[in-house]
């Protein structure tokens, strides 16, 4: 009997205002809004593979290779609310196969549960016929899924309704709207990072005084200028709030009892760097931001990028380079005029980056036809 088979990609995005908890875990409904720029499926995706079957003995799900748990109470959610709103209505019965791989480190804050659950949903949802509330079904198997669903420039609404039925994401602005924007991911550690972003948020409400501060005085007034930036093309605003809004992020995780600290001492060369490169031109050229993690995303200009590459190179400078290290950007002929260098007064560290992944905003995630499960829905 015939497998019925869907394969969804969905992008990574990166919060510009900072989502960081929730006012209520079960539901995933966050204490603020939040905006963020959905990155290019061609450098960070996540793609995931739904099937069913009336010959499927059990429902299973493989990620990244291994077969995991299939009653995650976050799966399950998605997976109920998709089969409740479905029009295909033959295929309730069937039991599911799931499998699901990312091409970049998972658990390492680079938003790989955003990209993960987006395109579970979306598959999920082509596969039963479903084409609304997706982006509010993906924020119950993680917030920040909702903003993945929508490509360019994205803002998650906190909402009222103790539902959750409002807190939902709307796009401001599709990736046509600033072409010009460019993204590198400063990959400093891949590696899982100590304090999941679920604990580390629950901690923060409990206990930082600094988070209540920020969620009643200093958001939304962010969220409003933010919004004008990125519709005025005004790099000179997005710059600014995205540093300082990744700054205070970080502070309240130091205000955080005990402590998080997801930054390293390459984290604190990078923003030394950012700031004093914006300081020799008088104006903000280059914008950092942080996420639960270490590695640093860089906002820029295209106009800009061969001389920020260069930079990057000869400040962290790569032990082995093979070409390789600043991903997705070819031309590499640009230099940092010696004296340029020399009024940045920073000095190389060799080898402390791993490597740079040069992107651009993206679009929302996308159907495909090359599945990652065979004919009888099992990993290929």
């Amino acid at each position: 009997m015939a497998v019925h088979t869907c394969t969804a990609l969905a992008p990574v995005n990166i919060a510009v205002i900072k989502y960081w908890g929730k006012k209520n875990e079960d539901l995933i409904l966050p204490v603020n809004d939040s905006i963020s720029l959905t990155l290019s499926k061609k450098k960070m995706c996540a793609k995931t593979t739904v099937a069913c079957s009336p010959t499927f003995e059990s429902d299973r799900i493989w990620l990244n290779g291994i077969e995991q748990d299939f009653q995650s109470p976050r799966i399950q959610n998605c997976i109920r609310e998709i089969k409740r709103l479905a029009r295909k209505k033959d295929y309730l019965s069937y039991h599911l196969h799931i499998c699901s791989e990312n091409n970049f480190p998972t658990a390492a804050g680079l938003a790989s549960s955003a990209a993960g659950f987006a395109c579970l949903v979306k598959a999920l949802a082509v596969l039963y016929d479903v084409d609304d509330e997706l982006s509010k079904i993906a924020r119950q198997g993680s917030g920040s899924a909702c903003r993945s669903i929508y490509g360019g420039f994205v803002q998650w609404l906190s909402g009222n309704q103790n539902d959750g039925s409002d807190s939902i994401a709307k796009q401001i602005a599709p990736k046509e709207h600033w072409p010009e924007m460019r993204v590198m991911i400063l990959v400093v550690n891949s590696k899982k990072k100590g304090t999941s972003s679920t604990n580390g948020m629950r901690n923060s409400v409990l206990t930082s005084s600094l988070l209540k501060h920020r969620v009643t005085e200093v958001v939304p007034q962010r969220v409003q200028t933010l919004n004008s930036a990125i519709l005025q093309k005004n790099f000179q605003t997005f710059a600014e709030i995205a540093m300082k809004e990744s700054n205070q992020f970080h502070a309240i995780c130091l205000d955080t009892y005990p402590p998080i600290h997801y930054l390293n001492s390459t984290s604190f060369m990078i923003i030394e760097l950012v700031h004093a490169y914006n300081e020799l031109y008088k104006k903000n050229k280059l914008a950092y931001t942080f996420d639960a993690g270490c590695n640093a995303f860089l906002f820029m200009l295209e106009e800009d990028v061969p001389e920020i590459c260069a930079l990057i190179k000869a400040a962290f400078p790569p032990i082995d380079d093979n070409g390789n290290f600043i991903k997705g950007f070819i031309d590499s002929s640009f230099e940092v005029p010696l004296d340029t260098f020399k009024k940045l007064n920073i000095a190389p560290h060799p080898g402390l980056l791993q490597h740079v992944i040069y992107t651009q905003v993206g679009s929302g995630p996308a159907i495909i036809s090359e599945h990652l499960l065979n004919e009888k829905g099992l990993p290929l």
